[in-house]
């Protein structure tokens, strides 16, 4: 189901990344996901986006290995929520490279727009996508917070994809 133009079959490895990272709607799914937003909607909430887009992300997302649904209790219902799988939480480095372009390059319509990538073991912000530029110890999702001002006092922890398959449905 793709969303565009399909990539998936080009012979050049970043058409094909685009082809499931190159979404600015599904990266932003993937920053809510990070962020432990897993919920519909909280994600439709936090995004402001319309069900028909919010619903064709996600299930992109999901047919691509991103992201796999989980199963919680709402009451007496049992909805699903959105997790992380361990190729979703690979993106780390893209996304965090986005944001320390952004950050660098791209004027902030107000102070509270920033967005930093700090490396919790350390406690530092970092310069770089995929190593702390302060220890240089290698950036996971288990090691990194991201802090959104807009969002939050201090920096979040990023959410892990689940360790065993009985904490994500097949």
């Amino acid at each position: 189901m793709p969303l565009r133009s399909d990539w998936s079959a080009r012979t050049c490895s970043l058409a094909r990344g685009l082809d499931v990272l190159g979404d600015p709607w599904g990266s932003l799914v993937l920053r809510e996901v990070f962020f432990g937003n897993g919920r519909y909607d909280a994600i439709k909430k936090r995004l402001e986006v319309a069900d028909n887009v919010l619903s064709k992300r996600l299930a992109w997302l999901t047919e691509s290995g991103l992201l796999a649904q989980r199963p919680y209790k709402d009451g007496a219902r049992t909805r699903q929520e959105y997790v992380l799988t361990a190729k979703g939480e690979d993106a780390l480095p893209v996304l965090n490279a986005i944001i320390i372009w952004a950050e660098k390059y791209l004027d902030a319509p107000s102070d509270v727009s920033h967005m930093r990538v700090i490396h919790t073991d350390c406690g530092k912000p970092t310069s770089s996508a995929d190593t702390c530029t302060n220890c240089g110890t290698r950036l996971t999702a288990a090691n990194t917070s991201w802090h959104s001002l807009k969002r939050s006092n201090g920096p979040v922890q990023l959410a892990l994809a689940p360790t065993t398959e009985t904490e994500v449905p097949a």
